[in-house]
């Protein structure tokens, strides 16, 4: 397992940081979480890969970037140059797989078109304050279901937020539309490269999720034809090591060269520990994100970073924002020698810095 857990470290965080703007053109997509503890999940992953990052910073220049919020795997910040392979999306309640904006729907289009950015809250004051269920179990705005179809199905785009909450403007529209294997194995292999050297049976999954929406009714279930496909056609590589297949893009590189002597606390979505199959697979351990276990039955804490030292997961850290104390777990015990303990002070000194003050409300 060395030779995953080289590649999933180093293919995955830079050596040498770059700026937010050549980071996102390059990785593509950076999956998004509300939870704000010690900060949001997009902001902790862009930290590691982008040089000077500061919390919220994408979301304060997000107008200004060449990124869109989507869904590729998960929900997150997209490139744009996917947007032809992510849209159009198919209907799966009509028979012909084409979403027709209707009724109320086409009525909230032509306002947000009309007025511009558009907050869902001036959507519910003109159409009403009707409630509906949504997917979670819950109630919420009938107007602001209607802007998350009209989003999810490409005719709006999310222009920014305002206290975490989306505004909407209408998207712009595509120049032709292409190829539904095309789209999909370019979705695919971008998702392989994300996750990469990623177990098969883990990629399968996360591939499946573009599958029904893209192309016509009928479509091949999962993502193992995808996967299979594209191994033929030598897109990608794939080796079975101590019992499981791992694939990856055939284009990367093998890294050679150790991991810097560096500790990083990942967030719970990063790409290098996002997989809990591979993290127990390479690491011997299994880490869980209990910030929906109830609190008598966590063992690693609310919101538990794992810590990367070198290229092994060692442990975890908690801390609950801006000048909040750091704590600091492990599976074991902690690593010996002075080198851990300082590139250990070292993170903690950059998440503060990236955290900046406490609030002063």
């Amino acid at each position: 397992m060395s030779w995953v857990r080289r590649q999933a470290v180093g293919w995955s965080l830079p050596r040498t940081a770059g700026t937010l703007a050549a980071t996102l053109a390059d990785v593509e997509f950076v999956q998004a979480d509300p939870i704000q503890a010690p900060a949001r999940a997009q902001d902790l992953m862009l930290r590691h890969r982008v040089r000077g990052y500061r919390a919220g910073d994408l979301e304060r220049l997000y107008p200004r970037l060449d990124i869109d919020e989507d869904r590729l795997y998960a929900y997150g910040f997209v490139s744009r140059r996917l947007r032809p392979y992510l849209h159009p999306r198919r209907n799966r309640h009509a028979a012909d797989g084409i979403f027709v904006v209707t009724e109320q729907a086409a009525d909230v289009l032509a306002f947000v078109r009309e007025h511009g950015v558009t907050h869902p809250r001036d959507v519910e004051l003109q159409f009403g304050r009707e409630r509906k269920a949504n997917d979670w179990g819950g109630q919420s705005s009938a107007t602001t279901l209607l802007l998350e179809r009209l989003h999810h199905y490409g005719k709006l785009r999310v222009a920014d937020r305002v206290a975490g909450v989306r505004r909407y403007e209408v998207a712009p529209p595509l120049e032709g539309v292409l190829d539904p294997d095309e789209r999909l194995r370019a979705l695919a292999l971008r998702v392989a490269r994300i996750l990469a050297p990623a177990p098969e049976a883990s990629l399968a999954p996360a591939i499946s999720f573009q599958v029904p929406w893209i192309g016509p009714a009928g479509r091949r279930p999962g993502g193992l034809p995808v996967i299979r496909e594209l191994l033929h056609r030598g897109d990608l590589a794939a080796a079975d090591i101590e019992g499981t297949r791992y694939v990856w893009p055939a284009d990367l590189t093998p890294v050679e060269a150790d991991a810097p002597a560096r500790v990083r606390f990942l967030a719970p979505f990063d790409p290098v520990v996002w997989d809990r199959r591979r993290f127990g697979q390479v690491w011997g351990w299994e880490y869980r994100f209990e910030a929906y276990t109830p609190v008598a039955k966590r063992k690693l804490g609310y919101y538990a970073m794992p810590l990367l030292w070198r290229d092994k997961v060692i442990g975890w850290a908690n801390c609950a924002g801006p000048g909040a104390d750091v704590e600091v777990g492990y599976v074991g015990r902690a690593s010996a020698g002075t080198a851990y303990k300082s590139a250990l002070d070292a993170e903690i000194d950059r998440l503060r810095a990236f955290l900046g003050p406490p609030s002063s409300a």
